[in-house]
């Protein structure tokens, strides 16, 4: 993350915002920038990479489900930017740990012990290790005593939009995004792999609610795709990785994906369409259930 404060700090805090009495390496400064650039960040690629996926790559659909809500999008997109800030705030406590030096992160690849080779088996085992830790936060967090206080918010959304990827209470955001921040203070990381990871996390979380459940044949049963996740909305304890099927077959609640099975969504609402009781538009809200189903 320093990096990026770098960047901020030479192209805008300093001309612009900071007077020159201020360090750039005081902490009251580096905490405050920061916050600014966590939350800006957060919200240009959750709306920027959100609305690629919603208007490019998201079947519409799929608005016509029975479980799809009434302004469903526009309240996805609310949730999201009203929980984002707060979750910024312990972030940025960890993120202002990383810059005064107490993670492992590095410059240089030669910094590295293995050095390439190293830089690549970091890469796989952030992935590991993130997915094996959001396997069990996420599962802790459908616990009877827990999932109505943080977790419930995000199931409301049964049929995701890619807005629904970052629209969670922020206690239960910050809990299942604490593992990508952790890992740099307990493994070796590059600071540019790290900044990239970050963005891929965020692309697979949206991926993973963008409603397209094509998954190449030979991946179905190690890639925690969009099929995967949408049947985790739909039946609730399934299906809890972040990107492998690995910890829920090792914790016995992986799930076949219902849509590879003819029995998804899509499946669903073309039925109700064959026995008429779906309109062409858009009609009751978004859910396109005909007036006469009421």
């Amino acid at each position: 993350m320093d990096l990026v404060l770098n960047v901020a700090d030479h192209y805008f805090f300093t001309p612009y915002v900071y007077p020159a009495s201020w360090a750039e390496d005081g902490a009251l400064r580096q905490i405050l920038s920061l916050l600014v650039v966590t939350n800006l960040g957060a919200v240009v690629l959750y709306l920027g990479l959100g609305a690629l996926s919603y208007y490019f790559i998201f079947d519409h659909n799929l608005m016509k489900h029975p479980h799809f809500l009434e302004n469903q999008v526009r309240r996805e997109i609310k949730y999201a930017l009203t929980s984002l800030p707060w979750i910024s705030i312990p972030t940025v406590a960890l993120f202002f740990a990383e810059v005064r030096g107490y993670s492992k992160v590095y410059d240089n690849v030669h910094d590295s012990p293995l050095g390439w080779t190293g830089l690549f088996l970091s890469m796989i085992s952030f992935l590991l290790f993130t997915d094996m830790c959001i396997y069990w936060i996420h599962r802790f967090l459908h616990h009877k005593l827990i999932y109505k206080l943080f977790h419930k918010p995000h199931h409301v959304w049964k049929i995701p939009t890619p807005f629904a990827s970052h629209a969670f209470h922020p206690v239960d955001g910050f809990m299942q995004g604490l593992p990508y921040h952790i890992y740099p203070f307990l493994f070796p990381l590059h600071k540019v792999l790290y900044l990239v990871l970050y963005v891929f996390v965020n692309i697979w979380t949206i991926s993973i609610h963008d409603g397209d459940y094509r998954v190449p044949s030979a991946m179905t049963g190690l890639i925690n795709g969009s099929a995967h996740h949408t049947d985790h909305h739909l039946f609730f304890d399934y299906n809890y990785g972040q990107y492998f099927t690995l910890w829920d077959r090792l914790g016995g609640s992986y799930r076949h994906p219902s849509a590879l099975m003819g029995k998804g969504p899509h499946d669903l609402i073309r039925r109700l369409r064959a026995e008429g009781k779906l309109d062409s538009g858009k009609v009751n809200g978004q859910s396109g259930i005909s007036r006469k189903e009421e």
